[in-house]
């Protein structure tokens, strides 16, 4: 027993050195961190009083010796502002300020962070040992139902946008809130076309499936998925429907699997179901979180263990997703700094090895796991920018509104 139980340990720290092996020469590109967010909740922006360059472990799950530690090669940061209606007056400036907070975090560590604007760039900063490090826009209340705001949002440095977060807005359905457009309205579509021509990938992350849907047949570029995972593994509406999955081919688009146990995990998503309807049912909101609410949900998870995600059950939706959609079209986003809860082994940016030595374990091939972590990111990048070179060769700048389009 000794014995085996030494072999399993053995192979173990083999595969865990392939990994890192493999991430030296191509690292992970995320497609999803909410440090900006982070900093400004914790720190209002202050970023002497959470140095990344010291260890964070206390306070965040993003610092620079982690990235270094979970090869990783580049990270979109989440230019994420709320999307409730409380906060949405202020959400142009808000993701302005989110904007600059990555700007300046560029700024205080040149040594380690290189801005991308480009795929070439992003391969400029591998070649260097830098960090690739790029945007996103989390949610279309960000341009404020304006195409010259999304316009100047690509001048800044975003190159993605997600159509919407938790909440509907306009022009477009989220996946957590009632239908109300049926998917794209006219001018979400002209949204996208927009998106197109600047070169801006369109991100499907938090949409309804009829955006979802919509937007793949609208967008004349390859969209991406920046965190979320398989709906046939795990049932919930951030998740990716098989056939949604199965039309990525076609588009050249990318899955970027998250690691949110609530959505990759069945027993985690009924588990918050049931830890919500026990608020609602003491008259609080689900996510109330004075002290009688936390004191309710202390209460709830003392009786109710919350249920604990891994590596492998990411490993599962990697698994599912590159049978439907195939391995061109798989990258990783995993939400870091943007939930509570992380998987066992998944505790922070240091552990993508983890994954990759399970996905070795499973039989995944180097050439696919290259694809992974860094290819189809690089490649999903570019190919966005080959369209709008062509777009812009043709085509003017859309002065359309949500006026004249849906009424």
């Amino acid at each position: 027993m000794t014995g085996n139980t030494g072999d399993t340990g053995e192979m173990a720290m083999a595969s865990l050195e392939a990994a890192r092996e493999l991430l030296r020469e191509f690292p992970v590109a995320d497609g999803h961190n909410d440090l900006p967010w982070a900093l400004r909740e914790q720190v209002r922006y202050d970023l002497g009083a959470r140095d990344i360059a010291d260890d964070q472990s206390a306070f965040l799950h993003t610092d620079l010796a982690r990235l270094r530690a979970g090869g990783v090669g580049a990270q979109f940061w989440s230019v994420y502002v709320p999307s409730h209606a409380a906060a949405l007056p202020g959400a142009v400036t808000a993701t302005l300020e989110q904007i600059d907070c990555v700007r300046r975090l560029i700024d205080r560590h040149p040594a380690e962070l290189r801005a991308a604007l480009t795929a070439a760039e992003m391969e400029a900063a591998r070649a260097e040992g830098r960090i690739a490090s790029l945007m996103g826009a989390e949610g279309g209340h960000s341009i404020d139902n304006s195409l010259a705001t999304l316009r100047t949002l690509y001048a800044l440095g975003v190159r993605y946008m997600t159509l919407t977060h938790n909440d509907n807005i306009a022009w477009a359905d989220s996946a957590t809130d009632e239908a109300a457009a049926g998917g794209l309205t006219a001018f979400g579509r002209a949204v996208v076309r927009e998106m197109n021509r600047e070169g801006m990938l369109v991100d499907l992350s938090h949409v309804a499936a009829t955006t979802m849907r919509d937007a793949l047949d609208t967008s004349v570029a390859p969209v991406i998925f920046s965190h979320s995972s398989s709906r046939a593994v795990c049932d919930h509406p951030r998740n990716i429907p098989d056939d949604v999955l199965e039309r990525l081919p076609a588009n050249g688009g990318v899955a970027m699997v998250t690691f949110v146990p609530k959505f990759v995990l069945q027993a985690a998503v009924d588990w918050t179901a049931a830890a919500d309807e026990n608020m609602r049912a003491h008259g609080l909101h689900h996510l109330d979180t004075t002290p009688e609410g936390m004191a309710v949900h202390r209460a709830f998870e003392e009786r109710n263990p919350r249920p604990v995600a891994t590596v492998a059950t990411v490993a599962d939706h990697l698994d599912h997703m590159r049978e439907v959609a195939g391995i061109d079209h798989l990258g990783i986003g995993g939400d870091y700094d943007g939930t509570a809860f992380t998987p066992d082994g998944l505790g922070d940016v240091s552990c993508y090895p983890n994954l990759i030595a399970e996905l070795l374990d499973r039989g995944w091939s180097r050439t696919d796991l290259a694809k992974l972590t860094w290819r189809n990111a690089v490649r999903v990048l570019g190919a966005a920018e080959d369209v709008a070179r062509d777009l812009q060769a043709r085509t003017s700048a859309s002065h359309a509104t949500l006026e004249q389009l849906d009424g």
